[in-house]
């Protein structure tokens, strides 16, 4: 939107009343000339107006998308050019659109507009996905929203463990290297036979 001289003065001298309420009240009780009041009235009309017009061009955009998205695939160099100028004005893809552009990338064409096909697909794709969210999060509460926006904390369970109770290990008591190593037979000695009967004794119970 695009203001004229005399339409940034009418601006200037309203912001310069709303930025010093105490000045503007001062000169509040002074009778203004009629020509002010006038100059309001036509700054608000053509503010009216221009709000009006772009309403208008964006219906007049999309019914154009619209219409160049149902002659597809012919008039594919029209519908992206219609359909980037409207993201540009802030409209949100909607799942024509995605389809759409899925059927255009998957037809055979030449490199250039292969890639040109490729990044309006991955651009409306972001859009849509982040709309989604964005009212996805309008309906959460406060909290769970605040979640939403913070970054991934590392879980609990990903932490290594440790055990309080846990005692360190024992070193090793160092070995005496003059300590001879018994031999098997030290360690586990024959049995011992009874001279009458040629057999070994018997383990006594206890």
């Amino acid at each position: 939107m695009a203001f004229s001289a005399d339409e940034l003065r009418v601006v200037r001298r309203a912001l310069a009343e709303v930025l010093h309420p105490s000045r503007s009240t001062a000169v509040a009780t002074v009778p203004r000339p009629a020509e002010y009041v006038q100059d309001y009235l036509r700054l608000v009309e053509a503010v009216d107006d221009a709000m009006h017009e772009a309403g208008r061009l964006r219906a007049f955009l999309l019914a154009e998308v619209r219409r160049y998205r149902d002659a597809l695939p012919g008039s594919s160099p029209g519908y992206l050019e219609r359909l980037g100028t409207a993201l540009d004005g802030g409209y949100v893809p909607g799942p024509d659109d995605l389809a759409a552009l899925r059927r255009l990338r998957s037809l055979p064409c030449a490199a250039p507009e292969h890639l040109r096909r490729t990044a309006m697909l991955r651009r409306c794709e972001t859009l849509a996905e982040n709309d989604v969210r964005l009212r996805l999060e309008a309906h959460m509460p406060a909290p769970r929203r605040l979640l939403t926006l913070l970054p991934a904390l590392p879980s609990l369970a990903d932490e290594p463990q440790q055990n309080p109770e846990k005692k360190p290990a024992t070193p090793p008591v160092p070995q005496d290297p003059n300590r001879r190593t018994p031999t098997p037979a030290e360690l586990w000695p024959p049995h011992r036979r009874n001279p009458g009967s040629g057999k070994p004794d018997q383990a006594r119970s206890a």
